[in-house]
């Protein structure tokens, strides 16, 4: 049960226990996150925007750093960056969930009324869904939740496991004015998403035929995901919305690859399944740590906004130690690319009330074995966007298609030193002085027939000179025309152990964590570099210092009215 719990029934693992001692180095505040959420103490589902606020619900142990004991803590903001800490929502009380307040989504209902669906562990350490309202609509805060005798709403019957039955998605209405959720499940030993229609939100039925399903044998689809997007633009969708100018999207997380991959397709609410566009290709939202991810409709603003948990790359006694393990990505917006093959990310425009101290360089010629200090931010607290041009692209590596199948085996093997015509070029992050530690996010080109294949690189095999650490190297083929669009472009935010990066306009994304043993004793340095055999251009690079988001705000500071 701990494991199935660990990794997809939490939508973010965190704890910080302030009795441990400071018996390891990794436990040293340095390594603490500036502007990614984290709750102020202990062991850390369903994010909504109701009434002038953004909730976020998050699983906590209140009582110790270890897993166990979990209910719904609860915290609100007004701009997604500072967070106000409220009581806890949930916790197991009932035969129903007296094991676990597990997984869940928020669904706003006709009426204005917000209701939570989740899993619950009951007495039995059976899987079971649940449903909780507010006790009181006329408080903006929702501080107080109420769970209905009659829960359960669903139990696992006939062919599901109750082991592996948890994670009921955000509703959608459809045409005859039923509700829908899809539930995680394993079938037959095939990773599934079942289906439920309600006429009323309590009383459930399973479809004859499941939102979508594996082919073939597979693990357990945890944390399913399922939402609209526009076919043209940026604007984000209710949960409910369908017609012809939409595609949707089915996302599920895979523990055993502790990774979200997602797939585009139509909605055929005649026959209630997802019909994706090809069936035999899953996208991946982030290629590194990134998992259990949820989205949401942000109705303020009419954008759709993705979150997710990130893990750690250190041992279980080092968090232990430190005092967290786990954060959560900096929210970002999502949106169809018009190309309609991916979804495009971003992080939220809100990140950039952080900035402060911007730099600016411009022209900058990286020729060949260069390395470039980027000065007059604090580089381990940073947002920076560089623009890379290729004045010309006839030394691009050829390209063997036999190595296509796993880009980060070929950032493996052929490293941010390894010398090609056009690359490796990009950043080194999180850099000490003597570039002994270092994180190095880079691009690479080679030419493929008649087009140009871009592969971007994180690798965190340098990052740090602890044995200790799980130092991963990334990779992922940009989905881009480069020899049309003349550029490529990289956004990476910096912030102390983590590290997220948007290539390509959003197009791809690598998120990692790394502990350097510097940061003990001495300054953070990020370069630019170039080991390519041909020079490339910084037309454009801005930077800013990011300042500390405020994560333990009193409610009356959020200026919401009582």
């Amino acid at each position: 049960m701990e494991s199935c719990c660990r990794y997809c029934l939490v939508w973010v693992f965190f704890f910080l226990f302030l009795g441990y001692g400071v018996e390891s180095s990794l436990a040293n505040k340095v390594y603490r996150t500036a502007y990614h959420f984290q709750p102020p103490k202990n062991w850390i589902n369903g994010p909504m925007y109701y009434n002038g606020l953004y909730h976020f619900f998050y699983q906590y142990n209140p009582n110790a750093a270890v897993w166990g004991n979990i209910h719904w803590a609860h915290s609100v903001s007004v701009d997604l960056i500072n967070w106000a800490p409220l009581d806890l929502a949930l916790a197991p009380t009932a035969q129903f969930d007296i094991n676990g307040v597990f997984s869940g989504s928020a669904t706003i209902l006709p009426g204005d009324t917000p209701v939570i669906l989740y899993t619950g562990a009951d007495s039995n350490d059976q899987q079971v869904q649940n449903i909780a309202f507010p006790a009181n609509l006329s408080d903006p805060f929702l501080r107080q939740w109420t769970k209905p005798d009659f829960n359960p709403l669903l139990v696992a019957v006939n062919d599901i496991d109750s082991a592996e039955f948890r994670d009921p998605t955000t509703a959608w209405l459809a045409e005859d004015g039923r509700w829908r959720i899809a539930i995680g499940a394993l079938i037959e030993n095939r990773g599934t998403a079942l289906l439920y229609r309600s006429a009323d939100f309590v009383h459930w039925e399973r479809a004859d035929s499941p939102l979508h399903s594996s082919s073939i044998s597979s693990s357990m689809w945890e944390c399913p995901d399922f939402f609209p997007v526009l076919l043209k633009g940026r604007e984000g969708l209710d949960t409910s919305a369908d017609s012809e100018e939409v595609k949707h999207v089915f996302k599920m997380s895979l523990s055993a690859e502790n990774s979200d991959h997602y797939m585009l397709g139509k909605y055929d609410q005649a026959k209630d399944i997802f019909v994706p566009d090809d069936c035999r290709r899953w996208l991946t939202y982030d290629h590194g740590k990134f998992y259990a991810s949820k989205s949401f409709f942000d109705s303020k603003k009419k954008r759709r906004i993705l979150w997710a948990w990130v893990t750690e790359c250190d041992s279980e006694s080092d968090d232990v130690a430190k005092g967290w393990a786990g954060i959560q990505t900096v929210p970002r917006t999502i949106w169809l690319d018009s190309s309609e093959k991916q979804l495009l990310q971003w992080p939220v425009e809100e990140v950039e009330s952080l900035r402060r101290n911007e730099i600016h360089l411009h022209d900058l010629e990286l020729k060949p074995a260069a390395l470039y200090e980027i000065k007059g931010v604090k580089a381990s607290q940073a947002d920076v966007e560089v623009d890379f041009e290729l004045p010309s692209l006839e030394r691009a590596q050829p390209f063997d298609p036999s190595r296509a199948v796993d880009a980060a085996k070929l950032c493996s093997q052929e490293d941010a030193s390894v010398q090609s015509g056009i690359g490796p070029f990009g950043l080194l992050v999180l850099a000490s002085e003597n570039m002994e530690e270092q994180t190095a996010v880079y691009f690479r080109i080679y030419k493929d027939k008649h087009k140009f294949k871009v592969l971007m690189c994180s690798d965190q095999r340098r990052s740090s000179l602890r044995p200790e650490i799980d130092k991963q190297v990334y990779g992922v083929f940009l989905d881009m025309d480069l020899g049309k669009e003349g550029k490529i472009s990289l956004r990476t935010l910096i912030d102390h152990s983590v590290i997220e990066n948007f290539g390509g306009e959003g197009r791809a994304c690598i998120t990692a964590r790394v502990y350097p043993e510097f940061f003990l004793n001495a300054s953070t340095h990020l370069f630019l570099f170039n080991n390519g055999l041909d020079s490339v251009m910084v037309p454009r690079l801005k930077a800013w210092d990011m300042a500390k988001a405020r994560l333990n705000l009193k409610d009356k500071d959020l200026g919401v009215e009582n």
